[in-house]
């Protein structure tokens, strides 16, 4: 692993990959600052500021911005999560300076003029309205609501038209000093980068970026609670979507939680796949996932299909939940292994993927790890530490459900309770025991 790390005076934090090979290099600047962030009344604000840091600065115009990375046949963008935001471009290695001096243009110098708010207010708009058209991504938006009942964390990252429509230019610039601080920023860069140049133009670019706030960091603790929401509308398909409460990046158990979720649904040989799609027919997609956050996770089930196989969907998917409480086979666990690296592997090939996960890795664990010793944290989990994590998740947590389409069909929470209460694994005892 080729990565070296600088910690400017500043607190900025700078960290390279060199890949001698590539004639390119992807760089971006990633805040561990994101719509978890927010205060009450700015709900939507973080994915704004992404927006608008884009819209002209003291030196660019936005078309300055656009045209002076293509000019050179390189591409930005920015990404916005529940816990961090990303700003990030790709260029050919002698554009590198350009690149580094638009990033920080862009995150020091943003003009948030009120005429090209106003503008970029109804853009978001149109993707709010986007996003509700789009039955397979709502799903995730209220399933996340119900999880984190009026929780910050639960709210959807893009706002409402109420909130995003609400907002003036000094609300933005109180978000962004707030959060936008060195201290939370990470520099990252991959490819075709000599880490001492990018250094040096790290460190005079970003000189303008500020070290402290006055007023405090904004982030309320989790609070998994579970419930259920369901949405009937007139579609071909159900989207479905049952979880229950994970574990955090830093917990113990979350490399488990990574491995439980390949075995039960991460590819066309796990386990969902071949009972409830291949064997028996019930849906067109099902596959399982875990999101950790920082204090908190999610071990959830998608699947998607139509109305006249949820009443029999359900007790499937609730029954190969339980018999991985039961037993887990050791070929599954090197099965997920073996799919864990080859990702991590040809991620190594994209400059892009790799400036995101060094990133990533700085922001959870403060370091970079090598791929030798993420795969040495998978050798340790045994077939007995997944079926007891499998007990201690599906039947000790209470359930979340999300659903969205023709699901009058669809059993009930108490139905799901019963199920769940009833499939209880030997050998693991009750929340109430």
């Amino acid at each position: 692993m080729n990565v070296e790390v600088t910690r400017l005076p500043s607190g900025l934090t700078v960290v390279t990959e060199t890949m001698p090979h590539l004639e390119s290099v992807a760089l971006g600047v990633w805040v561990k600052s994101g719509s978890r962030n927010e205060a009450e009344n700015e709900h939507g604000i973080a994915h704004l500021l992404e927006h608008m840091a884009f819209k002209g600065t003291a030196r660019r115009s936005a078309r300055d911005i656009a045209e002076q990375i293509e000019n050179v046949g390189g591409e930005v963008n920015a990404a916005t999560s529940t816990e961090s935001t990303s700003y990030y471009a790709r260029v050919l290695r002698d554009d590198m300076p350009l690149a580094v001096d638009i990033l920080a243009d862009i995150l020091i110098e943003s003009a948030f003029e009120k005429e090209e708010l106003e503008r970029e207010k109804h853009v978001i708009l149109q993707e709010i309205g986007a996003a509700n058209d789009t039955p397979d991504d709502i799903v995730f938006d209220k399933f996340s609501e119900a999880a984190y009942f009026r929780q910050t964390i639960g709210r959807p990252i893009l706002g409402t038209p109420e909130s995003v429509m609400s907002f003036e230019p000094s609300q933005i610039r109180n978000y962004l000093s707030r959060n936008y601080l060195t201290e939370r920023m990470y520099v990252v860069a991959a490819g075709a980068v000599a880490h001492d140049e990018f250094v040096r133009e790290v460190e005079k670019r970003f000189a303008g970026l500020p070290t402290h706030s006055a007023e405090p960091q904004i982030m309320e603790p989790a609070r998994y609670i579970g419930g259920s929401v369901r949405e009937a509308r007139d579609l071909m398909d159900a989207q479905v979507l049952i979880g229950f409460e994970g574990k955090a990046y830093h917990a113990r158990d979350f490399y488990c939680s990574q491995i439980l979720a390949n075995v039960l649904g991460g590819g066309m040989s796990s386990r969902l796949f071949q009972e409830v799609r291949e064997f028996r027919g019930l849906c067109y997609s099902v596959y399982a996932f875990h999101w950790g956050f920082s204090d908190t996770g999610i071990f959830g089930v998608h699947a998607a299909t139509g109305g006249e196989n949820l009443p029999e969907l359900m007790p499937v998917i609730i029954d190969e939940l339980r018999k991985s409480s039961d037993r887990i086979h050791q070929e599954e666990i090197d099965r997920a292994r073996a799919q864990i690296r080859a990702q991590l592997l040809m991620g190594q090939e994209s400059p892009a993927a790799r400036a995101g996960q060094i990133a990533r890795q700085m922001m959870l664990y403060g370091r970079p790890i090598s791929n030798s010793e993420l795969m040495d944290r998978l050798s340790g989990i045994t077939t007995d530490r997944l079926t007891d994590l499998a007990g201690r998740l599906f039947f000790n947590t209470a359930p979340t459900l999300s659903a969205i389409g023709p699901v009058d069909e669809l059993a009930s929470m108490d139905e799901i309770s019963q199920l769940l209460n009833s499939s209880t694994a030997p050998g693991h005892k009750t929340a109430a025991e």
